[in-house]
C-alpha cells in the first residue's frame, strides 16, 4: 500500500463590497499558516469625502481569527473604481504591497493629470514590490505566478495560484462579459489577447473575479472556471475572434460612463494606497481635473 501523501490545500475566502461591487480575497496556505490578500477595499463616502475602514477591519478580524500571517497585498492594477486599503492592512497586518511593474506607465499618465509635480514619483517605489510576467511569489507550499494581462490598463496582472485565477477587472462573470479599454493606455485588442492567455489556461481553472455587476435575477457572484468563461463569456466566447472582439467592446465602451470614484481611487491607488499627504492646516486634499472626461 502506498503511504499516505498529504495534499496542501488552498483556502479563497471572498469578501464583497456590496458598494462598489468588489471582491476582495484572502487567499491562504491554512497548513502553514501563509496567505495574501488581493484587491483590498478602502470604504470612501464620495458625498462627505470621508474614508472608512469597515470592509478593511472584516479583513483584518478573519486574519487574525485564524492566526495566519499575511505575506503580499496583492494588486491586480490601479482600481478606478474603489480606493485600496493596502497601507492600513499594512500597518495592522504586516506583508509587502505588490503590482504589476508596468504600474510606471499609469503612474506617468495620473502624475501628469493631477499635475503631482516631480516630488511625485513614477518608478513604482510606493508599492514593496513590482512584479513582471511569469515572475513567482512563495505562499506557503504555494507559489503565485504573474501574469501580466493588460488591456483594461497597461498594468493589469493575473494571479495564478495552484488551480485558481484571480484576474481583477480583465473578466467578469460570463454573463456580463469582459473588461472596459477605454481608460488611458487601455487597448481592445490587447485585451482580446491577454484574455485568451488566461482562456488557456487548464479548462477546469477556477477564474475569480474583481467585481461582479449582476443582471436582475441573480445576486453577486465571482467564481467560474476557464471552460464555462470560453463556452459562455458573452463578449469573448469560442468563436468570438479578435475583430469581432475589438469592435464590439470599442462599440460598448462609447456608451459607459466614468466610474463614480474614478478620481480619488486613482489618486490613492498610485500611491499604493498612501493618502496624499495635508497640507498646511492638516487636511489631506484629493484633486478633481475639470472637464477632462466624456463629451463637452
Amino acid at each position: 500500500m502506498m503511504p499516505y501523501m498529504h495534499r496542501p490545500r488552498l483556502a479563497i475566502d471572498p469578501f464583497y463590497d456590496k458598494a462598489t461591487s468588489t471582491v476582495t480575497y484572502v487567499v491562504a496556505d491554512p497548513d502553514n499558516g501563509r496567505c495574501a490578500i488581493i484587491d483590498p477595499v478602502l470604504d470612501y463616502d464620495p458625498r462627505a469625502a470621508r474614508t472608512h475602514t469597515r470592509s478593511a477591519d472584516a479583513l483584518i478580524e478573519h486574519v487574525r481569527s485564524r492566526q495566519w500571517t499575511v505575506d503580499w497585498i496583492l494588486e491586480t492594477h490601479a482600481h478606478a473604481d474603489h480606493l485600496t486599503a493596502a497601507q492600513y492592512l499594512k500597518t495592522a497586518l504586516g506583508g509587502q504591497t505588490v503590482i504589476g511593474e508596468h504600474i510606471q506607465a499609469v503612474q506617468e499618465t495620473f502624475a501628469q493629470l493631477f499635475n503631482l509635480g516631480e516630488s511625485f514619483p513614477v518608478d513604482g517605489s510606493q508599492f514593496d514590490r513590482l512584479v513582471s510576467d511569469k515572475e513567482e511569489l512563495p505562499l506557503g507550499a504555494f507559489s503565485i505566478q504573474v501574469m501580466h494581462t493588460p488591456g483594461h490598463t497597461p498594468a493589469c496582472v493575473s494571479y495564478v495560484i495552484a488551480d485558481a485565477v484571480f484576474v481583477g477587472d480583465t473578466l467578469f462573470m460570463p454573463d456580463y462579459g469582459t473588461a472596459r479599454a477605454d481608460f488611458p493606455g487601455g487597448n481592445a485588442r490587447t485585451l482580446y489577447r491577454s484574455i485568451r492567455r488566461i482562456l488557456a489556461l487548464p479548462s477546469s481553472t477556477r477564474v475569480f473575479t474583481c467585481h461582479d455587476y449582476p443582471p436582475e435575477g441573480r445576486g453577486p457572484a465571482w467564481e467560474s472556471t476557464v471552460e464555462y468563461q470560453r463556452h459562455h463569456n458573452a463578449q469573448i466566447h469560442d468563436g468570438v475572434d479578435e475583430a469581432q472582439y475589438v469592435q464590439a467592446r470599442e462599440e460598448r465602451d462609447k456608451t459607459l460612463a466614468a466610474p463614480v470614484l474614478i478620481w480619488p481611487s486613482l489618486q490613492v491607488n498610485i500611491r499604493a494606497g498612501h493618502l496624499p499627504e495635508p497640507d498646511a492646516n492638516g487636511i489631506a486634499y484629493l484633486r478633481l481635473p475639470l472637464n477632462v472626461l466624456g463629451a463637452d
